[in-house]
């Protein structure tokens, strides 16, 4: 019998913004979004980052609706 974890479980099947979406639907550019988002726990990261050829990361984020409620709570208070 596999043994899940409810947190991630529901995290990983919830709805998942990216970068451009939540950039159009609160009015800001996707570098804010970017800025904001990069290093709040729970944002999944998909490419490479911390390279050590010194070229540039590349690194795609996708936002879970959880993780955006809850930033969206703690700006707005």
């Amino acid at each position: 019998m596999a043994t899940t974890l409810p947190a991630l479980e529901s995290s990983a099947f919830a709805p998942h913004f990216t970068v451009a979406e939540l950039a159009e639907i609160w009015k800001l550019d996707e570098t804010t979004i970017r800025r904001i988002f990069q290093d709040e726990p729970g944002v999944l990261k998909i490419g490479k980052f911390n390279r050590r050829d010194g070229k540039r990361d590349y690194v795609t984020l996708r936002i879970p609706e959880s993780v955006v409620s809850r930033v969206y709570e703690k700006r707005a208070a």
